[in-house]
């Protein structure tokens, strides 16, 4: 036995418990105990065998950390077959989470208890593999080919109750996980049961799977693991139960070798690791009981919306009683779509809009609040106007904070008596929806001000990247390049629906033009005015084909118009024939003859600004590591999640080919394509971006 499983016999029952905290991960020492505890009880003259996790769960998963190294002791599916071949009757014992492996492990027991709060799920595909010992072949023949493949596709985690009423679960009780397990295996020995192998029960009826196939991938936006794990299902209901076995293991091994794979542990390991920023360590966060939102429109709303929602106090402060109002109808609204998804209670939902939130139109209501968030004109002039009053009006030690998606958040500090209080907290809209939150860390920003700004978007469920102070922050200052690249290809001669649809086809939810209309033309608008006002280099490229479109006040799906032409009713738009027609004429104005793009021209032309551009952003320390830049890319761009990011595709691609298209490119035009001197630097030391995460 190891340390990690203990041992202890109790009449004709013998209980292995998992205490390797703080998830009991099957690692090496979780699964040599198992099999010691099971060979063990074999020879003790029990009956039966109790399997259950100390502290605050069952097995949670695989050990994550072994992927790609060396096998060590036995392997997870032989372990899961010499559970469910014992002669005794094993019992699992649930609660907090039995996810993956851990899931495997209960599926190789013969019969199932758990809590009312216990979670099950085969999470693999979102680490870019499949189930891989026995997921695929035994839980079809419980629940069936559909729900099967509903749980093992999406990778979501399945409540007691759901998971009982499919058949994962035999029983649900209240109690600890020990006391209801002995007296459930008890039970069962007291009845005469016997046996029950999942392997023994007869495989589920075949159906089309090679269009289930196509309909996973297609649903997945290219990414395998899920369709991959479609012909695993497959294999159950088509082969031997050992056959079956196997070809589940040949399917999860392929994944293993692929990019996917490598891109979805990147992000998966780089979400846990990119709010942990060393210079708070030991550093304590403001107290926050409360907080104000300056301008109640949608991006106010939203932000107001996930305060509540987090169980913060809001005050919203609005230039009139009216438009205060309207922000009340838009935060309700947004409430609304949290009531009917059973997030909130309708009792919740007439706390949170009546008592929750306080309506002001006078800077003195935010005199007590803990912290205030502006969301107000992306305007220079007007922040430092709403910076001031808040000055004024706020107590010693509030935290004044900007919404700003651009702006210098050093020069909205300087207006105030207390630049030391003052942090960009840039959301992304809707934001009570997405997930990504810039905490933005200018010259004078006190660091128990950035603790405090993790600390509320670990409140808000945020992923919360740390970025430096320049036109754009991390994410914008990309997009502007990468969107600018595009741009640039339609002058061209590519049009704005064939980049869009090479994109999508990469993996992007949206192309960069579908993604203009959604978030509103006017926006880019305002920034090439500005950028034209401050005055651009002459080298620098410019169009302008979509200022008439702008001025004309089309900007994009809330008028109706933009690249696309929305109708009512309809999801998506349909290509705008008159942006085709500005574009033809700017060409020819310009002396421009278009020429063909290819798709891939097209992706390694985007990727390449993409990579390029992220690159200044980490060597100017505006992004402290690269896989802040993959975090913003991933939950604020739409950035496939199976490629990682664009740093981590870069490594995957090849750094030395992807600075052999910058310079090719800069061989027409030497400004735009100018390389980044970190990814020079990198390409002639022969390392990698993912070698600067490690330092």
């Amino acid at each position: 036995m190891t340390d990690a499983i203990a041992y202890e016999r109790i009449g004709e029952i013998a209980v292995l418990k998992a205490q390797n905290p703080p998830v009991n991960a099957l690692g090496f020492d979780i699964r040599e105990g198992l099999l010691a505890g099971i060979e063990r009880a074999e020879k003790d003259g029990v009956k039966a065998v109790l399997i259950y996790g100390d502290g605050r769960t069952y097995f949670a998963g695989a050990d994550i950390t072994e992927f790609g190294k060396p096998p060590r002791g036995i392997f997870l599916p032989d372990l899961c077959a010499r559970i469910e071949a014992s002669p005794l009757v094993v019992v699992s014992a649930l609660h907090g989470t039995a996810l993956g492996g851990g899931l495997e492990v209960a599926l190789a027991s013969h019969y199932r208890i758990a809590v009312p709060s216990a979670r099950v799920g085969l999470p693999e595909v979102l680490i870019g593999v499949m189930p891989g010992a026995g997921g695929t072949q035994r839980l079809p023949r419980l629940i069936g080919v559909e729900a099967s493949v509903d749980v093992i596709t999406s990778g979501r985690q399945v409540g007691a109750k759901e998971a009982l009423a499919l058949g994962i679960l035999d029983r649900i009780e209240e109690g600890e996980p020990r006391e209801i397990g002995l007296a459930y295996t008890q039970e069962l020995l007291d009845s005469g049961a016997t046996r029950r192998p999942v392997s023994e029960m007869p495989a589920p009826e075949a159906v089309d799977f090679d269009a289930l196939y196509d309909k996973v991938l297609k649903k997945g936006r290219g990414l395998l693991a899920p369709a991959v794990a479609v012909r695993g299902i497959q294999a159950c209901c088509e082969l031997p139960f050992d056959a079956g076995m196997k070809r589940e293991r040949e399917l999860f091994m392929e994944l293993m070798d692929t990019d996917q794979r490598q891109g979805m542990i990147h992000a998966f390991f780089s979400e846990r690791a990119v709010s942990k920023l060393p210079e708070l360590k030991g550093i304590a966060p403001r107290a926050l009981a409360s907080i104000g939102v300056i301008g109640g429109g949608t991006m106010g709303a939203g932000i107001a919306t996930a305060a509540l929602l987090a169980g913060l106090p809001v005050v919203m402060l609005e230039m009139s009683d009216e438009a205060a109002e309207a922000a009340k109808g838009r935060i309700a609204g947004n409430l609304q779509g949290a009531l009917k998804r059973g997030k909130i209670s309708e009792a919740q939902f007439t706390q949170l809009t009546e008592e929750a939130l306080t309506l002001a139109t006078d800077y003195d209501a935010l005199s007590d609040v803990d912290l205030v968030i502006e969301a107000v004109f992306e305007e220079m002039s007007v922040k430092k106007v709403v910076f001031g009053k808040l000055d004024a009006v706020c107590k010693k030690g509030a935290i004044l904070a900007s919404n700003t998606s651009y702006l210098d958040v050093n020069e909205i500090a300087a207006c105030t008596s207390r630049p030391e209080d003052v942090i960009g907290l840039h959301f992304f809209s809707p934001a009570h929806v997405m997930k990504l939150l810039e905490i933005v860390v200018a010259d004078k920003t006190a660091l128990d001000v950035v603790a405090t700004g993790f600390a509320l978007g670990q409140r808000l469920k945020k992923i919360s990247v740390r970025a430096g102070v320049c036109d754009g922050f991390i994410g914008n200052r990309i997009l502007a390049t990468y969107r600018k690249a595009a741009d640039h290809m339609v002058l061209d001669g590519a049009s704005p629906y064939q980049i869009d649809k090479a994109l999508t086809d990469f993996g992007f939810a949206m192309g960069p033009f579908a993604v203009a209309d959604l978030a509103g033309l006017d926006i880019g608008w305002a920034v090439r005015k500005r950028k034209r006002a401050e005055g651009m280099d002459p080298r620098d490229r410019d169009s302008e084909y979509m200022d008439k479109v702008c001025e004309a006040g089309n900007f994009g799906q809330k008028t109706g118009k933009g690249y696309y032409v929305y109708e009512a009713g309809k999801r998506g738009g349909t290509p705008n024939p008159e942006v085709t027609d500005l574009i033809a004429a700017e060409r020819a104005a310009k002396g421009i003859t278009p020429r063909a793009f290819t798709d891939d021209e097209i992706v390694t032309r985007y990727m390449a600004a993409m990579v390029n551009e992220a690159a200044k952003v980490v060597g100017e320390g505006i992004a402290r590591r690269p896989l802040d830049v993959d975090m913003t890319l991933l939950f604020g761009y739409g950035f496939p999640r199976y490629r990682g990011g664009p740093l981590k595709w870069a490594d995957m691609e090849g750094l030395d080919k992807v600075l052999a298209t910058i310079k090719n490119g800069a061989q027409e035009d030497d400004y735009f394509w100018e390389p980044a001197p970190l990814l020079e630097k990198l390409v002639a030391e022969g390392r990698s971006f993912d070698d600067l995460n490690k330092e």
